[in-house]
């Protein structure tokens, strides 16, 4: 497998990994733009809105016709959060020509497609129209209630809206409800006209081959906009540390409570900075031989699951679990005094080698999947070079006992959150 960045247009750049195990060709366009709180929920709903219909495919019937013609081929839309960024999706598959019953040009008709629905969308009288607006804006009003009804999902997004208050980071990647209710076809092409001169934009082509002209092409789109005033995607801000400790609880009628909590890292940034930070966070609540899962969850049975995770480019540590409300105060202790632990140095030959062999192997699957390739390089947006998932692996492997421990020790507890059940009142 080989990979080759490409520049486009100014603030546009390609990626073409060429892999001949799959049948098929991906390819998609990233779009970054600042994480705004005024923005998050336009800018959301935009790829959802693009990818169900467009000037030449004016509602879902006739798109959908398209697709089966190309053999089956999918579309596939996302938002999420990339640190201080706001990433939008828009990607087609479709198989290979080789595959094609009368030789078709299946890639070029798919490449033609995801064209269209970018730069030529369903517009009328300068807004998109309100039947689709509509239907989008209750698609994401659902989204947004499931993950409440969701209270694992709930309660991590109401721990960094606690970390961040009124910093842009807080922002939830879909926005708000209230936010998504006030959206209308106007301001949304607006925001449409914004994300292609703004944005800065990467298109990952994962293919046994680059489809002929793709990049040219794409080039020729965007070099109609004013593409002046790029997103600067290395622009992420570091957890600042609190001086005094928050602690936020919140009652619901549930039958499990939740406990979740943030730290603050000295140490962030892009995976050539991160390494140490990685291995640190998946000694202490990574898989099985974790301290959390071995210590607090199996020997203790203080929680029904406990585990870290980190947003190493904004120095973000937080753990998550699930507790009876009895249990929190004492799980929360035991949390840090597993920390304190790696601080003191007081990892094991087992904790140490299991934790660098999962990271590795984990790597080591990015590749089995387009999948996989494409969300490694979309997340990987702000390495100043590319650093492909076995470059990282070498990475981890160098990490030392005292590169964890330095990392450990610049770890700071920021916030405590727990979503409890309403108490019974006698």
């Amino acid at each position: 497998m080989s990979c080759k960045l490409t520049q486009i247009e100014n603030g546009v750049e390609g990626i073409f990994v060429k892999n001949e195990r799959f049948s098929t060709t991906l390819i998609s366009f990233h779009f970054y733009l600042p994480l705004k709180k005024e923005t998050a929920a336009g800018y959301s709903l935009l790829p959802f809105l693009m990818t169900t219909c467009s000037e030449k495919y004016p509602d879902f019937s006739k798109l959908n016709y398209k697709l089966s013609k190309l053999y089956g081929a999918s579309l596939e839309a996302s938002a999420e959060k990339v640190g201080d960024l706001q990433s939008l999706k828009i990607a087609v598959s479709v198989i290979d020509d080789k595959y094609a019953l009368d030789g078709e040009a299946l890639c070029e008709q798919a490449c033609e497609l995801l064209l269209r629905l970018i730069f030529a969308p369903k517009v009328e009288n300068g807004e998109f129209a309100k039947e689709d607006v509509e239907r989008e804006k209750r698609k994401a009003i659902e989204h947004i209630r499931g993950e409440f009804a969701e209270k694992r999902v709930y309660a991590r997004k109401r721990l960094i809206e606690e970390m961040y208050g009124d910093d842009d980071f807080a922002t939830p990647k879909c926005g708000t409800e209230e936010q998504v209710a006030e959206l209308d076809g106007k301001a949304l092409y607006e925001m449409w006209k914004t994300l292609l001169s703004k944005a800065f934009v990467r298109v990952n082509v994962i293919s046994s081959n680059l489809p002929n002209g793709l990049f040219e092409k794409i080039g020729e789109h965007f070099a109609a906009f004013d593409r002046t005033d790029i997103t600067d995607r290395f622009a992420h801000r570091p957890t600042a540390p609190r001086s005094e400790v928050k602690e936020v609880t919140e009652r619901m009628d549930l039958s499990q409570g939740k406990l979740s909590i943030g730290f603050s890292c000295d140490t962030s940034g892009d995976d050539y900075a991160t390494g140490a930070l990685a291995v640190m966070c998946d000694i202490l609540g990574g898989g099985p031989y974790s301290k959390l899962f071995s210590n607090v969850r199996e020997k203790m049975s203080l929680c029904y699951y406990c585990s870290s995770s980190a947003i190493r480019i904004k120095g973000l540590l937080t753990v998550d679990s699930g507790v009876e409300s009895q249990n929190a105060e004492t799980a929360k202790n035991a949390i840090l005094d597993q920390l304190n632990a790696i601080k003191n140095g007081e990892i094991s030959d087992f904790e140490f080698s299991s934790s660098k062999k999962s990271l590795t192997d984990g790597l080591c699957t990015v590749n089995d999947s387009q999948a996989g390739i494409d969300a490694w390089y979309a997340t990987r947006i702000s390495n100043r070079n590319l650093m492909s998932p076995e470059d990282f692996a070498k990475t981890i492997e160098n990490v030392t006992r005292e590169n964890i421990i330095a990392t450990a020790n610049g770890i700071k507890l920021h916030t405590v959150y727990r979503l409890l059940p309403k108490e019974v009142k006698a």
